[in-house]
This record gives structure tokens, C-alpha cells and sequence, in this order.
């Protein structure tokens, strides 16, 4: 039993079984030996590999959106390009590199916002983004953010936001908790909890007997936070991750280590924890802010915003290893049994501006 599981298992004796929100809460931020706190979980050498980390085309592709709607907005100036949650700061490199190839006067006008939680990861981004010639500042959450038109980006940072589940029996629904089996080990349980009725679909009544929900009243504040500020001051949002695009039933809870799926319960802090996001419920805390909500899935975004041309160009003057390696990298990003059709890409704008890769699809 490691650190984290023993200090968990403590306090389940001595509090009562953890929601599901509170166990991923500690596993990932816990101060010395949270996943996020304590780990460098991204690339070959961490448990798993993001878009940005794959291929520059995918910073590339955003930064050409990014450019694009702020055209559309009608270019104001100043403004701020925030992405939330940068992992090691690749993707804010590239969009940085990218645009200012297309408009170097705008890439030194914007002030790059990182919003980082994690002290650690903080300092990994400043090594990631040191010589870079724009102006850099990083702030600990959305509401810290200077009062100017926002661009947002995110890529697979709701996901890792903490969630409950919820068990349908007999009749009610009922909280899903961590607790303690016989023998003193990490297992699941029933607490006594039980959901917001708001927060159900229609059906939930009807359920089948064991079925299982889950719900993220903590994703939802935070596209209230970032849908808020769109509504206040001006900008627009895109944001990339895996899961569905209309709520439904079933455990998604899970654990990835060295790149593969791993026990959830088996090595709290030393495996990142997530589950599928529910657009439908990011796009309607968007909409109670009077903005559109477009959502696409990753391929067909990508492909829209040109992935088969600039893999071509890339690849026009390159030997015939590197060509492939680009074909690899631009097939891992959008085919639909790849990251393709699993990843969505939620666009939040407002009404009236219907954004590169999103035609009709509000």
C-alpha cells in the first residue's frame, strides 16, 4: 500500500467513505503525493501522450481558429489568448510560433494567459516557453484574468476535473463511494447521497435497476466561469476532449499509467484519474450565458481546418521516414479509431459567429 493509499484509507476510518469527486480530488492535487503535484504525466517517458504533444500541426490548426475568430469578432485590441489547464506549455508554444508567422504585430500585442493550478507544472511551462518573444503571465484560476476580450483554449482539461456517480436502486438514486472492503482495501461502496434532481436527464426516473450516472457540477462552474467572462468582456472559447455528446448512463471512471489502463483504486497519486465529459451539459452552461455552443468531433474539426493540406507541406520536401512519421501523427489525431471520434472540440462564441470547422453545427 503506498503513501496516498494509507493516508486514504485513514481517513475513510476516521470520516466515512469518500464521493467519487473527493477520492479524485486528493489522488490528483493531494499537496505531496497528488498525481498533478508530485509527477510529469505527459509524453512517451509519463503515462500518456496529449494532441499538442503529438504533432505541431495541432497547435498549429488552433492557432489558425484562434486568428481566425478574432477577425470575426472584429479584431479587438488588446486582447487576452488564456489556456487553461497547459500541460507543459506545448500547445501555448506552438500557437505563439504560429502566430507569429501570420501576424507578428499580433502575436506581440496579445497578453498569453497560462491559468495553472499546479506550482510544479508552472515551472515546467516556464522552461517549455522561456525566449519566447510574447508577453507571458499565469494565473491560478479563470476569475483572475485581466478584464479584456478572451480567447480561450483547452485540451483535456475537463476530463480531470472531479465528478460523482450516482447508482440507481431500488427506485433512488444513491451516491457511489470509496471505502473500505473487509480486509482493509480501497473498494466501492454505497454512501448516502443523493443527486441534485435538477442535474438528472428526463429518464432518470425510469432508470434500470443498477444503473449508474455520473455528474460534474464542477465542470459545469467552470465553463460558467469561462462563458461569463466570453459574455462580459468579449472573446470566445475551444476547447478538445474525449467523451459524448448527450448525456447517458455507464462508469467511465478511469486510471491510465505508463500508458495503459490501470486499476482505479490500486495506486491513488501514481495514476491520473478521468472520465467522459458531457458537452451537452458544458453547451448548456454556455447557453444560460446567451452564448452558441458548436460542437464537432476532433477529425472532422481538424480536417476542416486544413490537417490533410498542412501534413502534405509538411511532408512536400521531407525524406520519406519523416513523411510518414507526419501521416502517423495527422492519422493518430483524427481517424475515427484513433482520437478522431472519441475527442470532441466544444466552441463557445457569441450568437452571430459561427467559427472555422463548426459550419451549421450550432
Amino acid at each position: 500500500m503506498n503513501g496516498l493509499k494509507e493516508r486514504i484509507a485513514a481517513l475513510i476510518e476516521q470520516e466515512g467513505p469518500l464521493t467519487i469527486a473527493d477520492y479524485m480530488t486528493v489522488c490528483l492535487f493531494d499537496p505531496a503525493h497528488g498525481y498533478y503535484t508530485t509527477r510529469e504525466p505527459f509524453g512517451v517517458e509519463g503515462d500518456f501522450t496529449t494532441a499538442p504533444e503529438i504533432s505541431q500541426m495541432f497547435g498549429e490548426l488552433v492557432a489558425i481558429w484562434l486568428y481566425s475568430v478574432w477577425q470575426a469578432a472584429g479584431s479587438p485590441r488588446p486582447v487576452c489568448i488564456a489556456e487553461i489547464g497547459p500541460g507543459r506549455g506545448t500547445l501555448t508554444k506552438d500557437v505563439i510560433r504560429t502566430l507569429s508567422q501570420i501576424d507578428a504585430g499580433l502575436a506581440r500585442d496579445v497578453r498569453f494567459a497560462l491559468v495553472e493550478a499546479s506550482p510544479r507544472l508552472t515551472q515546467v511551462q516556464k522552461k517549455t516557453l522561456a525566449g519566447s518573444p510574447a508577453t507571458l503571465e499565469w494565473y491560478r484560476q479563470v476569475g483572475d484574468l485581466p478584464q479584456l476580450p478572451v480567447l480561450f483554449v483547452g485540451n483535456e482539461i475537463f476530463d480531470a476535473i472531479p465528478m460523482r456517480q450516482f447508482v440507481h436502486r431500488d427506485g433512488r438514486w444513491r451516491e457511489r463511494c470509496v471505502g473500505l472492503s473487509g480486509d482493509g482495501e480501497l473498494a466501492f461502496v454505497q454512501g448516502p447521497g443523493e443527486p441534485d434532481p435538477s442535474l438528472l436527464p428526463a429518464d432518470a426516473g425510469s432508470a434500470e435497476e443498477g444503473s449508474l450516472i455520473e455528474l460534474a457540477p464542477a465542470r459545469s462552474a467552470l465553463m460558467d466561469a469561462v462563458a461569463g467572462r466570453i459574455a462580459s468582456d468579449g472573446g470566445a472559447g475551444i476547447f478538445f476532449d474525449y467523451g459524448h455528446l448527450q448525456p447517458g448512463y455507464g462508469d467511465t471512471l478511469q486510471a491510465v499509467r505508463r500508458h495503459a489502463f490501470d486499476d482505479v483504486l490500486a495506486r491513488p497519486g501514481e495514476a491520473d484519474l478521468t472520465s467522459h465529459v458531457d458537452f451537452a451539459a458544458l453547451s448548456a452552461s454556455a447557453g444560460q450565458h446567451g452564448l452558441a455552443a458548436h460542437v464537432a468531433t476532433q477529425g472532422d474539426f481538424l480536417i476542416a481546418m486544413g490537417l490533410r493540406e498542412r501534413a502534405g507541406l509538411l511532408g512536400r520536401s521531407a525524406d520519406a521516414i519523416t513523411r510518414e512519421r507526419i501521416v502517423g501523427e495527422a492519422r493518430r489525431l483524427a481517424a475515427p479509431d484513433e482520437m478522431g471520434d472519441l475527442f470532441k472540440v466544444l466552441a463557445v462564441t457569441p450568437h452571430g459567429l459561427v467559427p472555422p470547422g463548426f459550419a451549421g453545427r450550432d
